[in-house]
């Protein structure tokens, strides 16, 4: 099957979430404007997150998975997904379904005249502190980036592989993707969308994670960003 679309799924001990979660990409599968796939990626659960994985992915041909032996964090689980995927599109979203599948149809809209198309929660349903310490960290990030994105840290993106393959990731990457691709001369847009409540298991991401850490990994992108390395061939015979 010529598949044009791959979701990447980074899962961490989420087996009360899994099932739903199945449903809700075996319906997006069905009305999805791409001829789309799914990618679990288990970053190493110690619930029964695997086995779940492993019967769902026995049942429907677009889903597959891979399997960490241990915990790797976000930023490893997406690397690991750019670096399999094989279709022109790629695109992810986090196993909470606080954003749902049906969005990347609207985000895939703009795909053709952009080269990264993130979502932007509308009316976000999290708690004060955490809506407050996610503004506070994207408001530092983008003194860093100027890339123009509000919420980089929604997890509903839909990139073109190319970019999404010259990515020089590193722990808490997932956060600048916008402003990579930007690195690599590309375009990006974002899009609001629907946010849901947790109806089941437990955010892995605490204050560090939301607020210092993503502060220390600024100075990591401003690194890599004066180091970056990209050409534009202008005439060639090969």
């Amino acid at each position: 099957m010529d598949y044009q679309f791959t979701i990447i799924v980074p899962i961490y001990n989420e087996e009360d979430n899994i099932l739903r979660l199945k449903n809700a990409l075996s319906h997006y599968i069905t009305i999805a404007s791409k001829k789309t796939k799914v990618l679990f990626i288990n970053d190493g659960s110690t619930d029964k997150s695997l086995d779940l994985i492993t019967a769902i992915c026995k049942d429907k041909t677009f889903f597959s998975f891979i399997s960490f032996d241990k915990n790797y964090g976000l930023s490893a689980a997406i690397k690991a997904g750019f670096d399999i995927v094989d279709t022109a599109l790629v695109g992810y979203m986090d196993s909470d379904l606080q954003t749902s599948p049906n969005d990347f149809n609207t985000l895939l809209k703009h795909i053709e005249d952009y080269d990264l198309v993130t979502g932007m929660r509308d009316n976000r349903q999290d708690s004060v502190t955490k809506k407050w310490s996610s503004k506070a960290a994207n408001k530092f990030r983008r003194l860093f980036t100027n890339d123009g994105i509000d919420d980089t840290g929604c997890p509903l993106k839909v990139i073109k592989t190319a970019y999404a393959k010259n990515i020089p990731m590193f722990k808490g990457l997932h956060r600048f993707l916008p402003a990579m691709v930007l690195l690599q001369n590309g375009r990006i847009k974002q899009i609001p969308i629907a946010h849901f409540s947790r109806l089941a298991g437990q955010s892995k991401f605490g204050f560090w994670n939301r607020s210092i850490g993503p502060f220390i990994d600024c100075f990591v992108f401003l690194w890599i960003k004066k180091r970056y390395i990209n050409y534009t061939i202008t005439k060639q015979k090969l």
